[in-house]
């Protein structure tokens, strides 16, 4: 009997370690949803009042989308561990810079968190340069900024 009862204990509690890990891994592996959109449903994190700047955390990964006033997207990057990459989004996508640029006096900040720095600067031909550069990493800062 007291065999049966410790089988019993041990059947419920793989069973609630499996239940613990299922709400785990779900909690984790919710697909971000709105990248690439022009509205997407998500807070407007933006530094600068002339920009909206979404971000999305997927899997310890932070996106962060860059869009103008009228919701035109003009550029997205992806960072994780102190690496940053661009995301082929966006109007201006291949004016993305991900290495740190000599600071210019025109250059804005329009997003900026724990471990990564957006500016963007306008050019003359009526573009605008992004520069996304991510802060060293170490153990404490490279979580992605807004956890995972």
């Amino acid at each position: 009997m007291q065999r049966l009862q410790g089988v019993r204990k041990a059947v419920l509690a793989g069973l609630v370690a499996i239940g613990l890990t299922s709400a785990a891994f779900a909690q984790t592996a919710t697909p971000a949803s709105g990248l690439g959109q022009s509205w997407p449903n998500a807070a407007d994190l933006s530094a600068n009042p002339n920009w909206h700047v979404y971000v999305f955390v997927l899997n310890g990964i932070e996106y962060v989308q860059i869009n103008d006033l009228n919701g035109t997207v003009h550029a997205a990057v992806a960072t994780a561990g102190g690496t940053t990459i661009v995301l082929p989004v966006g109007v201006d996508s291949q004016n993305v810079q991900t290495t740190a640029a000599s600071a210019s006096s025109t250059a804005q900040t329009i997003y900026s968190d724990a471990t990564t720095t957006v500016t963007a600067t306008p050019q003359s031909n009526g573009t605008t340069t992004f520069n996304a550069v991510s802060a060293d990493c170490n153990t404490y800062n490279c979580g992605g900024g807004r956890g995972s």
